[in-house]
């Protein structure tokens, strides 16, 4: 199964950016869409970013103009460059990676998370 490692969290004043990072390791048939996904104190876990296999991204309403999300398909890894940070994106954020185990074996996994706190 897939593991993945995030870093790059912490905290960070309003109006500053920080560059998150998630590597994953371990063997896949094939690696699909990988994404960022958050999760704020006393509510659901959401999606942030999303890129697929060729490239195609797509971002929650909250985030588009101030979030980019890029992978490095060579080293399996997705990076979320979050910019013009405000209050409202402090929360824990996910890494997520969609896969193919074997050839028809179609699974996911998740990051530990890392906290990204955002001071007013």
């Amino acid at each position: 199964q897939v593991q993945l490692v995030e870093s790059g969290g912490g905290l960070v004043q309003a109006g500053g950016s920080l560059r998150l990072s998630c590597a994953a390791s371990g063997i896949m048939f094939r690696m699909n869409a990988m994404g960022w996904y958050r999760q704020a104190p006393g509510k659901q876990r959401d999606m942030v970013a999303r890129i697929d296999s060729g490239g195609s991204t797509d971002y929650a309403d909250s985030v588009k103009g101030r979030f980019s999300i890029s992978r490095d398909n060579a080293k399996n890894t997705v990076y979320l460059q979050m910019n013009s940070l405000n209050t409202e994106d402090t929360a824990i954020y996910y890494c997520n990676a969609d896969y193919y185990r074997h050839t028809y074996s179609r699974e996911s996994s998740w990051g530990q998370g890392t906290q990204v706190t955002v001071s007013s």
